[in-house]
């Protein structure tokens, strides 16, 4: 039984391909837009504003991928295989970092989101709200962040 059990952790090499495959689909996806922007650009007489616009959803899409590849290669470090070759910045070793890694990613969508609806600006209430409901998620984002680690340093000692 205990054999059964300590093989069942390789099962998280599904979500962890998955994660993976999502991450590396999202990238082309992302690539694709990003060069259809630079495409359209060129060839026909668009303004900055929607080129802006364009750029900006084609880079919150690598985000999200990056988002997937973290989850990717911290559930597969962490459940499957620690000495995976990554670089220093992209190890994980415990649930935690994975959680700190993905905050700092989902951060960084959380802006890039809001400077899309800042540069569209079709309504200032709306764009003012988004902002802070963003600022909102951010700032619940980092006491999360805090509180945990603080929870998790105390009981270390």
């Amino acid at each position: 039984m205990r054999r059964i059990i300590e093989l069942s952790r390789y099962v998280v090499v599904l979500p962890s391909l998955g994660a993976l495959l999502g991450g590396l689909i999202l990238i082309i996806i992302g690539l694709w837009d990003m060069g259809a922007a630079a495409i359209k650009l060129v060839q026909t007489d668009v303004d900055l504003k929607e080129s802006v616009v364009s750029v900006l959803a084609a880079v919150d899409t690598l985000l999200l991928a990056t988002v997937l590849l973290v989850i990717g290669y911290g559930l597969y470090e962490l459940f499957v295989d620690e000495d995976l070759q990554l670089p220093a910045w992209l190890q994980i070793h415990s649930l935690d970092d994975l959680k700190g890694k993905l905050i700092g990613v989902v951060v960084a969508v959380i802006a890039v989101v809001f400077l899309g609806e800042l540069v569209e600006g079709k309504d200032a209430e709306a764009t003012m709200m988004t902002g802070l409901g963003a600022g909102a998620l951010v700032l619940a984002l980092a006491a999360f962040s805090y509180a945990t680690r603080s929870a998790g340093k105390s009981g270390d000692k």
